[in-house]
């Protein structure tokens, strides 16, 4: 803090985190030392570069008083990132009492007697903090593919598409799946119409020779006409089967 007489000032420089077109603001801390009210004015050797406020005001005694300083966005990054404005902060002692309202230009003229201290503040630019290191892309599981880059900083297309290609196996498997899990369901419907049917014949057969046996009699249409339906029944049944297996697989 700067050593004046009346009041202290907190920083001696007026820093900016320099970023192109955006506004950026610091603050002055004003602490009267004295017992007096203190009044103070800032002025700037660039008045339109600089937004002050309160850029004229009193300090309570024994008492601290905030001063925002506002730089407008720049549209061009000085030259080694040196500024060469400066600030001028003038104190006088005032009235006890006094407001901000009560603050004239006449209070600060040393011409006409009045004892005025004055503290010349510079302007810095500093670079803007850096912000935090994103997660590194691909590293969570499960996180969509992304291209990489190779040392030269191109992009490695081969490695975009493997990885595109893994990501839709992976979380796209319903389209891929659908049409056999459909061939499926219909093949096992058929299978077991089939064995149910193949059941009845058999219990008809078994009916028709015991029909035979009583009635001592040749071999009737019926039967063979059953016989062969039951064949073709079960020739059926296996290929299905064999169909079913195949896709499950």
């Amino acid at each position: 803090m700067s050593t004046g007489e009346l009041l202290g000032i907190e920083p001696q420089e007026l820093q900016f985190p320099f970023e192109l077109k955006k506004q950026i603001s610091c603050s002055l801390n004003l602490c009267n030392k004295t017992d007096n009210y203190v009044a103070f004015k800032v002025k700037t050797t660039n008045p339109k570069k600089y937004c002050v406020r309160p850029n004229t005001g009193v300090v309570l005694p024994r008492s601290i008083c905030n001063v925002i300083v506002t730089m407008q966005a720049q549209k061009e990054v000085p030259p080694d990132m040196q500024c060469k404005d400066k600030f001028l902060l003038q104190t006088v002692v005032a009235s006890p009492g006094a407001t901000a309202k009560d603050v004239t230009p006449e209070m600060f003229n040393k011409e006409a007697g009045h004892h005025v201290e004055e503290c010349k503040l510079r302007v810095v630019y500093v670079a803007p903090p850096r912000p935090p290191s994103p997660v590194r892309e691909g590293s969570e599981e499960g996180s969509s593919p992304r291209a990489s880059l190779s040392e030269n900083g191109n992009l490695n297309a081969s490695e975009f598409k493997t990885g595109t290609r893994a990501y839709i196996e992976q979380h796209d498997p319903q389209d891929k799946s659908s049409e056999a899990r459909t061939i499926i369901l219909k093949l096992t419907e058929e299978r077991d119409s089939a064995i149910r049917q193949n059941k009845q014949l058999q219990q008809e057969l078994e009916l028709l020779r015991r029909e035979r046996k009583r009635s001592n009699g040749g071999v009737s249409l019926i039967f063979i006409f059953l016989v062969g339906l039951f064949s073709i029944l079960l020739g059926y049944l296996i290929k299905s089967t064999w169909l079913l297996n195949s896709f499950t697989r």
